[in-house]
């Protein structure tokens, strides 16, 4: 299983929790988080589970099925 996470504009509130997780995945582009790259699953869904905002959806790039949340 790949996970692919995206970000919820709208519902990000740019905490930088995803970033601190995995940084080599999220940046912190002004007043919202944008995903720069691709990392381990488990950092990917660290990240989206540490999102106070709950703004990291991810989907499984097998199956195409969203994951999280």
């Amino acid at each position: 299983m790949s996970l692919v996470p995206t970000i919820d504009a709208a519902g990000c509130a740019a905490h930088g929790d995803c970033v601190d997780i995995a940084p080599t995945v999220f940046s912190l582009e002004g007043d919202v988080a944008t995903v720069i790259g691709t990392g381990p699953d488990d950092l990917v869904m660290a990240a989206a589970e540490a999102c106070p905002s709950v703004a990291i959806v991810v989907t499984d790039s097998d199956s195409g099925q969203q994951v999280y949340p």
